[in-house]
């Protein structure tokens, strides 16, 4: 990953209509946003629709970009995270009740914190995730961090989607107990 005054300069290039900056801004930060989108939605044919309409958003907002409000990756992240939440409203096959993980993130603040804050939140939530068993500590990173499906999640710890849901539940609600929440 790109430092974030590297992705400033990305965005700053991005507004002047430099095509190559951008195609290095969206291979820098896909991974991320892309994990962001599939959280909420848990859909990838709906995430991969949100990223796309989130990086045309970018390319055409780039010039309203200001580092001094906040990060780079938390103004796209934003950006992409309140588009995946306008298309839960909107779907009427993903309930709200079924994903209150969409109201929890629509609910954060937008505010960016300090990079100190940041850090030492970094920090705790790092040491709440190796609390965890090893193989639960895989699991939520491959969701979280990498995005993957419950489907591939199943696969790749051979049992069933519903297990696999209850364990990432089980696991969330153990790191939430210990950040406070």
């Amino acid at each position: 990953m790109l430092t974030p005054a590297e992705l400033v300069g990305l965005i700053e290039a991005v507004a002047k209509g430099d095509q190559a900056a951008f195609e290095r801004l969206y291979a820098a930060t896909r991974a991320k946003l892309y994990g962001v989108v599939l959280r909420i939605l848990r859909r990838q044919d709906l995430a991969e629709e949100v990223i796309q309409e989130t990086y045309v958003k970018i390319w055409n907002s780039a010039g309203q970009f200001n580092p001094a409000l906040s990060s780079p990756i938390t103004w796209m992240a934003s950006i992409a995270r309140n588009r995946a939440i306008d298309i839960v409203r909107k779907k009427s096959e993903a309930s709200i009740e079924e994903e209150p993980q969409a109201m929890e993130v629509a609910a954060e603040s937008p505010d960016p914190l300090a990079r100190r804050e940041m850090t030492e939140e970094l920090k705790r939530l790092l040491e709440c995730i190796g609390r965890l068993e090893p193989d639960r500590q895989r699991l939520v990173l491959l969701a979280y961090y990498n995005g993957w499906s419950r489907e591939q999640l199943a696969e790749k710890f051979a049992a069933p989607v519903n297990t696999v849901k209850t364990w990432l539940r089980r696991s969330m609600l153990d790191i939430r107990e210990c950040l406070g929440l």
